[in-house]
């Protein structure tokens, strides 16, 4: 399994591509291609943690995808260790030429840098691709560097990414990303309200960092390795304007036709399409002929699926 380290533990000499890889979209795997061909070195990627804008600029950077998501991901595209390097303002006034030197040259051992056309590194970002150009000329060091990658709809990012799970357009961020997104958490325990009303559901403890669709009631397919199966469900993900409006953003899974106990264990879920906004209703009669009829337009989501 590809190992999740810090700078001080690196096999190297390594070839490397430093970023944050958020979603390891269609760019990001152009990229890493280069990383891997270099088979004499070790393939690695080296992303900073926490985020740069968080530590300067106080801004919450929710991820598409949390380190420990990550690796599987790399590991399939031939990456061979995810270098997490700690991310502070001590680091953030390093010059380009320094962080080239004691970071990527000194600790990492690079012999191979991939880099996109538009990086920039190194204190207030003064570093860019010449700044490395003009450094490895008396190294043995290479450098690629690849062009942004582009569709019909400009350019292909994590931002567009973010934007369409946002508008809770769930097919095109699969395209995107060239895979399914999808979430986990822990199953904890809830008011038992769902169960009170004939629909049981399952309340996630999700990570705070992780960034999530719009809010909605959703078709989404429900695994746990415990079964491993793809369980059909319908996913309630924001507030609930009916029973407590003031109420946190929360993540309720209801699984159709199933009466599993999940308390405890960890569920993966994969948000299929967006079955509607959230109502509130006038009483929890009302609520529970809504939720019947979203399981049954989720049942034919998924048999239009299969």
């Amino acid at each position: 399994m590809i190992s999740l380290i810090s700078p001080s533990e690196v096999k190297a000499p390594t070839s490397i591509a430093i970023g944050s890889f958020d979603g390891l979209h269609e760019g990001h795997r152009r990229l890493i291609q280069t990383v891997v061909k270099n088979s004499q070195y070790t393939p690695t990627i080296a992303s900073f943690w926490p985020h740069p804008r968080e530590v300067l600029f106080g801004e919450t950077r929710l991820r598409l995808d949390l380190p420990e998501e990550k690796l599987p991901l790399l590991e399939n595209l031939g990456i061979e260790q995810l270098v997490l390097i700690p991310f502070d303002k001590e680091l953030s006034k390093l010059s380009a030429n320094r962080f080239l030197k004691d970071v990527l040259f000194n600790q990492l051992q690079t012999k191979s840098i991939s880099v996109g056309e538009n990086f920039r590194f190194g204190y207030k970002r003064q570093g860019d691709i010449n700044t490395i150009k003009e450094s490895i000329k008396n190294h043995d060091i290479e450098l690629n560097i690849v062009s942004l990658l582009e569709d019909q709809y400009g350019r292909i990012s994590s931002s567009r990414v973010r934007e369409l799970l946002l508008n809770c357009d769930l097919e095109n961020a699969k395209k995107l990303l060239q895979r399914p997104y999808n979430f986990s958490g822990k199953v904890v325990k809830g008011k038992g309200l769902g169960k009170e009303i004939g629909f049981p559901t399952a309340n996630l403890e999700i990570d705070g960092r992780k960034f999530l669709p719009g809010e909605g009631v959703y078709a989404a397919w429900a695994t746990t390795k415990k079964f491993n199966v793809k369980i059909p469900s319908v996913m309630n993900l924001g507030s609930q304007p009916t029973i407590d409006p003031l109420s946190p953003s929360t993540v309720e899974v209801h699984l159709i036709d199933q009466n599993i106990n999940l308390y405890d264990l960890r569920l993966t879920i994969q948000p299929i399409k967006k079955i509607r906004s959230q109502i509130k209703f006038s009483n929890l009669s009302k609520l529970s002929n809504q939720i019947y009829k979203d399981k049954n337009i989720a049942k034919q989501i998924f048999n239009n699926i299969r």
